[in-house]
């Protein structure tokens, strides 16, 4: 029983401090997996005239809008095709980077 109980406290703890993940992800990588965003959403996500910012999205709003794009429920041509190069944990990874960014 103390075993179960350890685990489960080092589990919380792990995800209390974690705070650059998100299911799996990673900020350092999703930084320099950012730079074909940046060519429509700007280096640093703030987007600029029809395209949105990005920038401190939500890390699971972030992740649903790309997998709908990737998946074709949302219709844009661009983020559609962008989308559908994206592994899972490469969106994981840039959810987390831009959900950091102010």
């Amino acid at each position: 029983m103390k075993t179960k109980t350890y685990i489960t406290a080092v589990a919380c703890l792990l995800v209390a401090v974690s705070g650059t993940t998100y299911a799996g992800g990673n900020a350092a990588d999703g930084k320099t997996k950012s730079s074909k965003c940046a060519t429509c959403h700007g280096a640093e996500g703030k987007g600029s005239g029809p395209t949105p910012a990005i920038a401190g999205m939500d890390a699971a709003k972030f992740t649903a809008a790309v997998n709908d794009y990737k998946s074709g429920k949302r219709k844009n041509a661009m983020m559609e095709m962008m989308a559908k190069k994206l592994s899972d944990q490469d969106i994981a990874d840039l959810a987390v980077h831009y959900s950091s960014l102010k």
